[in-house]
């Protein structure tokens, strides 16, 4: 009885600190992440205004994502609903799709990517270590091979293609 009272109870907190829970901190977050990436991609050779409103609309899609994510009555990733209002906003038969289009155009997504996945990696928690080394050296051989079988993969049918 008491392991089910512990798994709610730490369902409960997991469920508090999901980003559309905490929006205020999540608003703030991102937009540090939003003005690195901005910053990233002036050093990738666009130009710092012209980039602008481009990030100002990815941050406005995620917000908006967030934000739905946390009305609806039921459960759904937040990843889901941000990449749901991404595409809707981008679809021809959107109002504006033409106008968010060129203005994301400007904003090169690898430039982005860049310090969110930079975050990423620092944002491991020592709960994520515990689990690696629960699960030991296996993890390592499997995670290789994954790596290896993808990056050949990959560059197999880059070849055939190109």
């Amino acid at each position: 009885m008491k392991a089910d009272t512990t798994s709610a109870l730490n369902a409960e907190t997991l469920a508090e600190l999901r980003p559309e829970q905490q929006l205020g901190k999540t608003a703030l977050l991102l937009a540090a992440v939003c003005v690195a990436a901005w910053f990233s991609n002036m050093i990738n050779g666009a130009p710092l205004i012209q980039a602008l409103p481009g990030m100002v609309l990815l941050y406005a899609m995620v917000m908006l994502g967030l934000v739905i994510g946390r009305l609806v009555p039921f459960y759904l990733p937040s990843v889901a609903w941000v990449s749901l209002v991404s595409i809707a906003m981008t679809l021809p038969s959107f109002p504006g799709s033409a106008w968010v289009v060129e203005q994301l155009s400007h904003v090169n997504f690898l430039a982005v990517v860049t310090p969110v996945l930079a975050y990423a990696g620092l944002a491991l928690t020592g709960r994520e270590f515990t689990m690696f080394r629960q699960t030991g050296w296996k993890l390592v051989i499997v995670s290789l091979l994954v790596f290896t079988g993808t990056f050949v993969a990959s560059a197999f049918i880059a070849h055939l293609i190109l």
